[in-house]
């Protein structure tokens, strides 16, 4: 029988970790949580406090929509490079300075 699914949010990947490590001290997790939870202890930097900082601290930006905020908070671009993969088409819709206070947030919270 599947477990009903009682309420849906969007999580960074420093909530997930925390979530699905807080889920495996109650029961076994399956393979795919239990693969992602061993990937977010590898790749994920941030703390759910400072994500959630972090997530602040970009709303300045106030051009950033919640699925941009979402990507940049879980990969951290450390250059224009990176920033313009994860905001695609969007990336020309930012000012220089917009674009310079993205990443000086990061850095500040790294």
């Amino acid at each position: 029988m599947m477990d009903e699914v009682l309420a849906e949010t969007v999580a960074t990947d420093a909530e997930a970790k925390d979530i699905l490590a807080a889920r495996a001290k109650d029961v076994e997790l399956g393979l795919e949580p239990k693969n992602a939870l061993e990937h977010l202890k590898k790749y994920c930097k941030l703390t759910p406090k400072k994500a959630k900082d972090l997530m602040e601290g970009l709303k300045k930006v106030e051009k950033l929509r919640e699925k941009q905020l979402m990507a940049i908070v879980n990969f951290l671009p450390e250059d224009n490079d990176d920033l313009r993969v994860l905001l695609e088409k969007d990336y020309t819709l930012f000012s220089d300075e917009e674009k310079g206070l993205i990443l000086e947030t990061i850095k500040k919270s790294l």
